[in-house]
């Protein structure tokens, strides 16, 4: 394809994003399954298109029989669970067309949607396939070679307004069919082969409430399929809405200014992951995009949001609906026991409705009812807070609820929005299927649900901590203050688990900013470790002013100013926590030529005990982890420390290394991986320690604690 040719395609798409590389495309050959994975991704890489973990895509190929070696037709489609914008092929399944489609002479009805999914494992043909899901049949009773089953925002709104049917014939004329909600299964997949029965030629399927079918005889037909489907929605609905010229009934809050928004939720955050965590810890999101704002500042809001979400994949993550916060956005929220007092009653109230929803829709066999706090909570004029049991989760809740809020805008504008009938939608939640998914989870790590703040971590041991609590399930937040040094650590975890603030510890604002922005990006904090630090080796008589403050700044009055601003949060969270002073062996120790390092080590870990007695009503643990000898790795010996702790032991640099590794009992070499399991000792495994000291030196007698 020609660059001109290709640059009119892209700019025929005002709507959805034309994302086809041919070069790309080429390089995969005539390989179907290859070219379906491949248009997988660049259809989930776009969220107007589909939702992380919405939707499933297929394709049909000719292979061999291993049994028989006749030539047979496989199907290959998503599997479950699997999310289309990050598809590989280890997250399809494989089948035999055939023998999918014989199931038709088995099933039985409504009542025997579980079973099938059952028999869907003896239609494998690929041994290493992923399970098969629900959507299964709803590909394979369909006769194209390549099938997108999509959640766009315009074509929910299209499936969720008031005349669905109408509409989609108004739209599209007699090029799609139309089938109403139904939940997904076995029964759907004949609903749409008789759709296609009774109008053929046409291009897709509108599903009531739910979604769009559309189909090609290559990869690249069906996806220009979908984003023209696509785009004729959106067409539509945008000319709606210029028609109505106001969205949501129009404009009732006036936003703040973003940095007071911001301010306010990092005050107000804490307080709400403390409600919502009221049966499991949660971890937080914030969101006040342009499209949220205009939604939750809405004369509308107060109307929709009860409503819930009508596509299934939307509230399986949001709940049935959100809760609306009705503090006014200029609240004082300084006073975090008031403000608190003010949205218990609100939490109760909606802990309560969805007790009473569960209990009026709950049927013999239902799975026990779930955690009863909300997921999405709304605070007009400010934003929208999500909170969930990991990062990952929290923020595609945010998604889909932008997804949710999308398809009201557009059912609104086309007509009226309507949601799915709650019995139906407690059908989906609680269906047993998703229970039996929900059960498949892997365990969670020691440390999921908590963040930790690491100061320090730009390298070296606060790295080595950082690495060690995020592989234990932490979300960790690197402070440093080389904003080059935290970037490049940043770059090293996956998406979901990190964070970075500059933050210079000898400074109590730029302390602040650091935790307000892991409030931000996490809801609160957890766990702070204070690594950052600076050693200076000098007799008593070279050592200035300069020396002697800079080393109590960083170690002692940085521990100081952490802590002070750590026990503001864990209070407004009630959940607890975890403060882990990296100090030295040489607070224990008289060393030679330490009088300022080893003076401000001593009073970091007297610090500790002083905290430990204070914050223990609080249920936060203060330990102290020890280190010595540590010089392969970390930052401190990078500098003048090498050369003054070699001339104080009258060695050369060169033999430091050799001289420390021989000096503990063990005679074992100190690394920052040693510190970091030191530090996880003390917050995933001693949940009854705090006060204590911990040295991590292979040991040294002179250090032992006594």
């Amino acid at each position: 394809m020609t660059n001109t040719i290709m640059k009119e395609i892209t700019q025929s798409f005002k709507y959805v994003d034309y994302l086809w590389d041919d070069e790309k495309a080429l390089s995969l050959g005539d390989n179907q399954v290859e070219l379906f994975l491949y248009r997988s991704n660049i259809l989930g890489a776009d969220l107007r298109i589909t939702n992380y973990g919405g939707g499933n895509t297929s394709c049909k190929t000719i292979e061999k029989d291993p049994l028989t070696n006749e030539e047979v037709e496989v199907m290959w489609v998503k599997g479950s669970g699997g999310d289309i914008g990050t598809l590989t092929r280890s997250g399809i399944a494989g089948l035999y067309t055939g023998r999918l489609r014989d199931l038709k002479n088995v099933y039985q009805g409504l009542h025997d949607e579980d079973r099938m999914v059952g028999l869907f494992n003896h239609c494998i043909y690929d041994l290493d396939s992923k399970a098969p899901s629900i959507d299964t049949p709803l590909h394979g009773l369909l006769p194209f070679a390549h099938i997108d089953h999509l959640h766009p925002d315009a074509l929910i709104a299209v499936a969720a307004a008031k005349d669905s049917e109408k509409v989609t014939k108004e739209i599209w004329g007699d090029t799609m069919g139309w089938v109403p909600w139904q939940k997904p299964g076995f029964d759907l997949g004949l609903q749409l082969e008789n759709c296609l029965a009774d109008n053929p030629g046409i291009r897709g399927i509108v599903l009531g409430s739910h979604g769009l079918f559309t189909w090609g005889d290559t990869s690249y037909e069906c996806y220009m399929n979908s984003l023209e489907v696509i785009e004729m929605a959106s067409e539509y609905i945008e000319q709606k809405l210029k028609e109505q010229g106001e969205v949501f009934g129009g404009q009732k809050v006036e936003s703040l200014p973003q940095e007071e928004r911001l301010e306010k939720a990092a005050q107000l955050m804490p307080l709400l992951r403390g409600l919502c965590s009221s049966e499991n810890r949660m971890i937080g999101h914030f969101s006040d995009s342009d499209v949220v704002m205009q939604y939750i500042n809405s004369n509308d809001l107060e109307r929709l949001a009860p409503l819930g979400t009508s596509c299934p994949d939307h509230f399986l993550r949001t709940k049935i609906q959100p809760l609306v916060l009705t503090l006014d956005k200029n609240e004082d929220l300084s006073d975090a026991d008031a403000v608190k007092a003010k949205l218990e009653p609100a939490f109760a109230a909606y802990r309560q409705e969805y007790v009473d929803y569960y209990n009026t829709c709950k049927k013999d066999n239902s799975p026990a009812i779930r955690d009863a706090n909300p997921v999405i909570i709304i605070y007009p004029g400010v934003g929208m807070f999500s909170f969930a049991k990991n990062k990952q989760t929290t923020r595609v809740a945010s998604e889909f609820y932008i997804n949710a809020i999308n398809v009201m805008r557009g059912a609104e504008a086309i007509t009226e929005y309507t949601s799915l009938p709650r019995q139906e939608a407690f059908d989906i939640e609680y269906w047993l299927l998703e229970e039996a998914k929900l059960q498949r989870m892997p365990k969670e790590k020691p440390l999921s649900r908590k963040v930790a703040l690491v100061t320090g971590a730009g390298g070296g041991i606060g790295k080595a901590i950082a690495d060690k609590l995020a592989a234990e399930g932490a979300n960790v937040v690197l402070t440093d203050i080389n904003e080059q040094a935290l970037i490049e650590a940043n770059g090293t975890y996956a998406r979901d688990v990190s964070s970075y603030a500059v933050c210079d510890v000898t400074n109590t604002e730029s302390i602040a900013s650091a935790y307000k922005k892991a409030i931000l990006e996490f809801g609160g904090v957890d766990m702070i470790v204070h690594s950052a630090g600076l050693a200076i080796s000098k007799p008593l008589t070279d050592t200035t002013d300069k020396d002697w403050n800079i080393l109590q700044s960083i170690l002692v009055k940085g521990q100081f100013d952490l802590a002070k601003q750590f026990a503001v949060i864990v209070r407004k969270q009630g959940l607890g926590g975890d403060y882990i002073a990296i100090a030295s062996k040489n607070g224990l120790v008289a060393g030679p030529n330490n009088v300022a390092y080893g003076t401000a080590k001593a009073a970091q870990q007297h610090m500790v005990r002083l905290l430990a007695a204070e914050l223990a009503k609080d249920k936060v643990r203060v330990n102290t982890v020890n280190p010595d000898g540590v010089i392969v790795g970390s930052k401190i010996w990078e500098g003048a420390w090498a050369e003054g702790r070699a001339k104080a032991n009258g060695i050369t640099v060169e033999e430091l290394p050799a001289f420390y590794a021989k000096r503990n009992l063990l005679n074992e070499i100190i690394t920052p991986d040693d510190i970091a399991n030191g530090v996880f000792s003390l917050v995933g495994i001693l949940d009854k320690s705090t006060g204590n000291i911990i040295n991590v030196d292979g040991g040294m007698a002179n250090a032992f604690v006594r």
